[in-house]
C-alpha cells in the first residue's frame, strides 16, 4: 500500500468531463482507495459537486479544484500521466501498460514528487494537445474493439493498480536505496519553455514552422529533462542572460 503521504501527492485530473454522475463516480472510486485530491478542467455543468453518484465521497467533490486550462491544473506536478487507448491519437510517447506505468508512478511518489493523472472526456478522451503535457502515457488493457470505458470505472482501475502492489520492506542486511531528488514541476518547466520560445522568436528560427508546432516541439523536449529545481534555476539564469543579449541587438541605436 502507498502511505497516506504518498497518496496525498496524487492529483486526479478530469479534463472536459461532461456528465456530473461520472465525476461523482470518479470521486467515489478515489475515496475508496484513499486518494483525496480531485481537479477538474473546464467541467460541465458546474453542478457536478451535487452528484448523487459520489456515495460517501462528498468531501472529495467539495474539495475539488476547478481550472480553465490544463497547464494550470498540472503546474505543481513533476510527473504528468495521460490515460489513453491510443487508437485515435498521434502519440509522441510510448504507450505503457497499466502495470508498468503504476510502478513508475509509485517510484516517483516515494521520491516526494507530486503526480497528476489525467482522464479525458467521456466522448473523445484526451486530445493531442492534452497529451502534449504528459511525460508518461498508460493504457488500461481493454479489448481493442471496445476500448472506451466509463470514466468512473477507469479511475477506479488506475487507483486500484497504484495501491495493489507493495514495495519490499527494507531489512538491516539490505539498506534502502536513497530516494531520487524531487524534480521540477510542470509549472516550473513552463517558465523555461516560455524563455526558449522567446529566444527562438527573436532569432527568427525556424522560418517555415507555425508557432503552435514549435511550442509543441519545445514542450516535448523540455518535459523529458530530469531537472531538479536547482538545475532549473541555473538554466533560467543562463537563458535570461542570453535573452538580454538578444533583446539588446534589437534595440534601435541611440542618437
Amino acid at each position: 500500500m502507498l502511505s497516506a503521504t504518498e497518496s496525498d501527492r496524487v492529483q486526479v485530473v478530469l479534463v472536459n468531463s461532461r456528465n456530473p454522475l461520472n465525476i461523482g463516480a470518479a470521486a467515489r472510486a478515489m475515496s475508496n482507495f484513499g486518494f483525496p485530491h480531485l481537479r477538474v478542467v473546464h467541467p460541465y455543468p458546474v453542478a457536478f459537486r451535487e452528484a448523487k453518484s459520489a456515495v460517501d465521497a462528498e468531501p472529495v467533490l467539495a474539495a475539488a479544484e476547478e481550472f480553465e486550462q490544463l497547464h494550470e491544473a498540472v503546474a505543481d506536478c513533476s510527473l504528468v500521466v495521460g490515460t489513453t487507448a491510443g487508437s485515435r491519437r498521434d502519440l509522441e510517447e510510448p504507450l505503457s501498460s497499466l502495470e508498468a506505468a503504476a510502478s513508475i508512478i509509485r517510484t516517483r511518489l516515494r521520491s516526494g514528487s507530486r503526480v497528476a493523472i489525467l482522464f479525458g472526456s467521456e466522448k473523445v478522451g484526451l486530445s493531442n494537445h492534452d497529451l502534449s503535457h504528459c511525460q508518461l502515457l498508460l493504457r488500461i488493457p481493454t479489448r481493442s474493439d471496445h476500448s472506451s470505458m466509463n470514466l468512473g470505472q477507469a479511475v477506479a482501475i488506475v487507483m486500484y493498480e497504484l495501491i495493489r502492489q507493495t514495495a519490499p520492506e527494507a531489512t538491516n542486511e539490505t539498506p534502502a536505496a536513497a530516494p531520487d531528488p524531487p524534480l521540477a514541476t510542470a509549472g516550473e518547466k513552463e517558465r523555461l519553455i516560455t524563455l526558449l520560445l522567446e529566444a527562438l522568436s527573436i532569432n527568427g528560427y525556424p522560418h517555415r514552422t507555425t508557432p503552435a508546432t514549435i511550442e509543441a516541439k519545445v514542450r516535448r523536449l523540455v518535459r523529458h529533462l530530469a531537472l531538479t529545481p536547482s538545475d532549473l534555476h541555473h538554466w533560467l539564469g543562463l537563458l535570461r542572460q542570453l535573452l538580454w543579449k538578444l533583446r539588446a541587438t534589437q534595440r534601435p541605436p541611440q542618437e
